[in-house]
């Protein structure tokens, strides 16, 4: 239930971009204090659901998988704080006993990783400095304090932190001017000319589509895909690129972590030999009362990812609305 972005600034800008088990719903959730309120009696809350293996886990066995996985992605709402205090809460767990994985954010563009290098060589331990030096609070994204437990936890640990998505400017281009906008060895390296199954293609316009309302015009739906896989391919790279030998974690969008397309699959494309690690925070619906059902809402059979955990959910006016409202 993620938050639908302005359909202007998507288009113009894109500020922002998200085995057979049984059926019964799972037992109570052990007690955690949360922040958001709504669905908190939702039998899923707190839960954390292990994909492959059809079963729920302790969070120790989440942890485990943190700690020995190369490449950990984190997924979230942007807007949700409990995501940002579980986050925190696992990378401090890949950051534990000394390691030193590289930390990279979605929300962080390459253009200012030379600002982020700047602010900690001058103030290493102050998040607040960082964000200042960033300019967060016009950056469009969720106000700071809800991503500071996340850096904090960072700098707690001296982790290098990494700026991992594509800039606005060439977002924006690639939706109105395609592939070209961006150079030959850089789509070559991203993967852009690769052909996409016409499956995952389709799944991606009708998925960019309901996520609109069906408000978006049919002509951007290619377009925003094509810059959707490169933010995605970029984000991998930057990965790639700065991880230690401790590995690194990736903080990010849940659409972004999802391991049949998104980060996780062009890290697989560039990389055979590495382990990736998927967890999605989600956002319980009422009228889903088990990870299966989860699953259909996304039009899925199962979970796209290594791992879920449950959470309460945000209140929200209606997106529809909001967008039906701008047009």
């Amino acid at each position: 239930m993620t938050r639908i972005p302005s359909l202007l600034v998507v288009v113009l800008a894109l500020l922002v971009s998200g085995g057979c088990a049984s059926r019964q719903a799972p037992s109570p959730s052990p007690a955690r204090t949360w922040t958001t309120t709504l669905h908190q009696d939702h039998p899923l809350v707190g839960r954390i659901w292990d994909v492959a293996g059809g079963r729920f886990v302790e969070v120790d066995t989440l942890r485990a998988a943190v700690v020995s996985t190369q490449y950990v992605l984190l997924g979230e709402r942007h807007d949700h704080p409990d995501h940002h205090r579980l986050q925190a809460e696992l990378v401090r767990a890949k950051a534990s006993e000394g390691r030193r994985p590289a930390l990279a954010f979605e929300m962080l563009d390459v253009s200012q990783q030379p600002t982020v290098d700047a602010a900690l060589k001058e103030k290493p331990d102050d998040a607040e400095a960082l964000a200042r030096a960033v300019d967060w609070a016009k950056s469009g994204w969720p106000d700071f304090s809800l991503y500071a437990p996340v850096f904090t936890a960072g700098l707690e640990a001296h982790l290098p932190l990494v700026a991992a998505n594509l800039p606005r400017s060439q977002v924006r281009d690639l939706v109105m001017k395609g592939p070209e906008a961006v150079p030959a060895d850089v789509r070559s390296r991203l993967g852009l000319e690769v052909p996409v199954p016409e499956a995952e293609a389709k799944a991606v316009r009708e998925e960019l589509d309901r996520s609109h309302c069906g408000e978006l015009p049919k002509e951007m739906l290619e377009p925003m895909a094509l810059a959707q896989r490169a933010r995605d391919a970029m984000m991998a790279d930057r990965l790639l690129q700065t991880v230690t030998v401790d590995g690194a974690v990736l903080i990010t969008g849940n659409g972004h972590v999802r391991k049949d397309r998104a980060v996780p699959a062009h890290l697989a494309r560039r990389m055979k030999d590495v382990t990736v690690l998927s967890v999605a925070l989600l956002e319980v619906s009422p009228e889903a009362l088990t990870p299966q059902d989860h699953a259909a809402l996304m039009g899925a059979t199962t979970l796209p990812y290594d791992y879920v955990w449950f959470t309460p959910a945000m209140p929200e006016d209606d997106p529809c609305k909001a967008l039906r409202e701008r047009k």
